[in-house]
């Protein structure tokens, strides 16, 4: 991976994914595949083999892909929503993921990320968002709560990887999220 330059003091782009990303985003990914439980898949995927996943995603509706890029022009993340079921009545919700390279997870950056989807969602038509994250995963089910999802409950003992059974806790958000309250302005004298 090409070295990092810190998010928090170099400006940072959050924009929809787009075609000519999906060597980097399929990087970050196969990362969590071959390292950690935070997603189920065993195997690493190549850049042609994750092609169809890139390609449901749009850069208007219900299923988004975001991405963060550096000023140099390095993917530091992603996140999305996807159907949550392939049932049509379950088409106002969506499952809701995010996914950061190693050396910029804990900057602040999963917040901006997550946050810039939600917002990109607010004008459309969904009720819900819903998150699974495999534990333990301390920050992430940190990220969720303070992005106001809350805990619904746990599957117990629900994916196998690296010989051993997983958790994964699932999270809810009504949608659109209420935008946070504007700051007053300095009102000028008469």
């Amino acid at each position: 991976m090409t070295p990092l330059t810190n998010p928090l003091t170099n400006p940072v782009t959050i924009r929809s994914g787009d075609l000519p990303d999906l060597p980097a985003l399929t990087e970050i990914y196969n990362h969590y595949v071959r390292t950690g439980n935070a997603t189920f898949d065993i195997e690493p995927f190549s850049v042609e083999s994750r092609r169809a996943w890139f390609d449901h995603y749009a850069p208007s509706g219900r299923h988004r892909l975001l991405v963060a890029e550096s000023e140099d022009g390095v993917l530091l993340g992603y996140a999305t929503s996807s159907a949550l079921r392939p049932k049509p009545a379950y088409d106002t919700s969506v499952e809701t993921t995010i996914y950061c390279r190693p050396d910029a997870v804990g900057l602040g950056l999963g917040s901006r990320l997550y946050g810039a989807l939600l917002a990109a969602l607010a004008g459309e038509d969904l009720h819900r968002a819903y998150a699974g994250v495999a534990l333990p995963n301390d920050a992430s089910v940190a990220l969720h709560r303070r992005l106001g999802f809350t805990p619904l409950g746990v599957y117990r003992e629900v994916g196998r990887k690296f010989g051993r059974y997983w958790d994964v806790q699932w999270f809810e958000l009504p949608l659109p999220v209420p935008l946070p309250p504007l700051e007053p302005t300095a009102q000028a004298s008469p």
